[in-house]
């Protein structure tokens, strides 16, 4: 009977036995080792993107710092526009005078380089008559026009409409008569005189 026992422990092979644990396993794949020109590429990329990141950032920053450009309004159209929006306040004299007066005032402050906005009625119009930038009957015209807008202004006197009109009128007057010539079209040349004809 022993010797029946050692036979069938011979013919069973250890990998089989229960408890054993020296199992047969697949043999792996090759592992596969970068060369020396992936890991160049590598960093290659990650130092575009970098650069690319950073002037991205570059751009965004000049974009918004950089001052937005704006048109300048030619100071005669700013004060025709004004002149415009005051006959809104007809209803209401000292409003319509004051922006009216005052419309005129800071016009002729950025069209000549007057003071006019800082001094009384009375100095400007002293100041006004050493100038030779308006003629003299739109500095006649300017005093009249100021010291009927004072009068509204400072006297409590009440205007009909049609007046409080022909004030505004004046106004726009003044100011379209005083305004810059507009520039002269690209290419236009003054004729030139007809020749005279050669003596004989």
């Amino acid at each position: 009977m022993t010797n029946v026992s050692a036979i069938k422990s011979l013919a069973t092979p250890p990998a089989a036995s229960a408890g054993s644990n020296n199992v047969l396993r697949d043999i792996r794949p090759p592992v596969e080792i970068p060369n020396g020109w992936a890991w160049l590429l590598w960093l290659a990329a990650a130092l575009a993107v970098a650069a690319l990141g950073y002037w991205l950032w570059r751009y965004w920053q000049k974009r918004r710092n950089r001052p937005e450009l704006t048109v300048k309004i030619p100071a005669h159209l700013r004060a025709l526009r004004k002149l415009e929006q005051a006959l809104d306040l007809l209803h209401n004299p000292r409003e319509f005078c004051i922006l009216v007066s005052d419309t005129v005032r800071w016009y002729l402050e950025e069209r000549f380089d007057f003071h006019a906005p800082e001094r009384t009625t009375e100095e400007f119009l002293y100041e006004l008559q050493s100038t030779s930038m308006l003629t003299p009957d739109q500095k006649q015209s300017l005093g009249v026009f100021l010291e009927r807008c004072d009068l509204v202004k400072f006297a409590r006197y009440e205007p009909r409409e049609p007046e409080l009109r022909d004030l505004h009128a004046a106004a726009v007057r003044l100011v379209e008569e005083t305004q810059p010539p507009p520039p002269a079209a690209p290419g236009a040349h003054q004729a030139e005189p007809a020749a005279t004809p050669a003596a004989n």
